[in-house]
């Protein structure tokens, strides 16, 4: 098994497989782990939710920037809703990555409950002109 230091982790090659019979012919099917592999960077997923949020972050300032300069209400709004569609898949990402990390133990579900609320309130604090934005993150 890999774990990484996120406490995300993935299944890797067996050693070996229950040998015990229920029926004739019939193994029970539990592979066993004699080692786990441990990573000292983050998960694939983690990087991509970390690039999908600094392009958030990225957006967020340039509405900001548009706001004060004026006369680019459409492009505002249309950034706007490329902001919904990034925020909702970096919750998914996270969820996902929170549902992995917590089926591991309660050390992994410790820090993954933590990334979740730490990702929540990270939205609630995008600016955006659209109301039905704001709104959602409340």
């Amino acid at each position: 098994m890999t774990l990484w230091s996120c406490g995300f982790w993935r299944w890797g090659h067996f050693r070996q497989q229950c040998n015990k019979e229920y029926r004739m012919g019939e193994t029970c099917g539990l592979k066993l782990v004699y080692d786990t592999k441990r990573e000292t960077d983050v998960c694939k997923l983690c990087h991509d939710t970390e690039k999908k949020q600094r392009r958030l972050d990225k957006m967020a300032r340039d509405v900001e920037r548009w706001q004060r300069e004026g006369n680019r209400r459409a492009t505002i709004e249309r950034t706007c809703g490329e902001m919904r569609e990034v925020a909702d898949q970096i919750y998914r990402m996270r969820e996902e990555h929170f549902q992995r990390t917590s089926s591991l133990g309660q050390a992994g579900m410790v820090a993954g409950r933590s990334a979740l609320l730490a990702s929540r309130a990270a939205q609630r604090g995008v600016p955006c002109v659209c109301a039905e934005e704001a709104k959602r993150y409340e």
